[in-house]
């Protein structure tokens, strides 16, 4: 989930009064906290602005950081400052990602490639900057989620020849708003976190237990309950009970899978 500016901490109430209990609360991109950065350190407002945040969130609920630059922001940035000088900033707000994980005051890294067309210059450079991600969280020894294309077979898997390239595990890179396509992502060895709307969760129970669910909630006041709600998780995942999935299997998913991919103990 995101929190941004509408609901804010009561969208964490929201998805507690469901059963929620654990929460990653992923950053936005730069001009959500209004900082228009001209060096990778502007980011370092950003990062603690968000880590703030979700120490108030462990009030509520048990919150933890993903520390991002969102994919968007060579486009936002190269506009303004070329592109170029937009991946050296995202180079190095990556990198100052990677000291609040190895701090830990974040237990992830958010990084990606355009899901919009750009063109192949724009394009190759921002497959520079998501494997400048993958070498800081091999280094750092954290997982990155990844904002992308759509899925595509083809697509994950030179993502996933990427990582290999600086030796970091398949598993450690998460496909944000994955589709329910397990198998697929089992053969290629991406971690999918699955966008729980429709029967997205239900479709991917039905082929395995390798993947995580996810909201996508962005907390905008323009779109409220966009992507998805908070209280849409907890209430997907009593519907798995409920249609005669196993605890176990369950805690497969929202626990094993969580801290096995992310390094963390619930």
């Amino acid at each position: 989930m995101h929190l941004y500016k509408h609901l804010k901490l009561k969208a964490l109430e929201k998805f507690k009064a469901v059963g929620g209990t654990h929460v990653l609360l992923v950053s936005l991109l730069s001009h959500h906290y209004d900082v228009n950065p001209n060096s990778g350190k502007d980011f370092i407002r950003v990062f603690n602005e968000h880590v703030s945040m979700v120490r108030k969130a462990n009030k509520i609920v048990k919150a933890y950081a993903v520390l991002g630059v969102h994919p968007a922001e060579i486009t936002i940035l190269g506009s303004r400052l070329g592109f170029e000088k937009a991946v050296e900033i995202m180079k190095e707000a990556l990198e100052i990602a990677g000291e609040f994980v190895a701090k830990g005051e974040a237990i992830a890294i958010k990084s990606g490639r355009p899901h919009y067309k750009v063109d192949s210059y724009v394009w190759r450079l921002s497959n520079e900057v998501m494997m400048h991600a993958f070498e800081i969280a091999k280094e750092v020894g954290c997982a990155v989620q990844i904002h992308t294309e759509s899925f595509s077979v083809e697509g994950m898997k030179e993502i996933a020849e990427m990582a290999d390239k600086v030796g970091l595990k398949r598993e450690k890179v998460v496909k944000h708003f994955s589709p329910p396509k397990i198998k697929e992502f089992e053969n290629i060895g991406i971690f999918p976190s699955v966008i729980a709307g429709n029967d997205n969760i239900y479709t991917a129970a039905t082929q395995g237990d390798r993947f995580f669910v996810e909201t996508d909630y962005i907390d905008d006041p323009k779109r409220p309950g966009a992507v998805l709600g908070p209280r849409t998780v907890p209430v997907k995942i009593k519907e798995l009970l409920n249609r005669g999935f196993s605890e176990d299997f369950v805690y497969k998913i929202c626990v094993e899978n969580v801290e096995k991919v992310y390094g963390i103990e619930l």
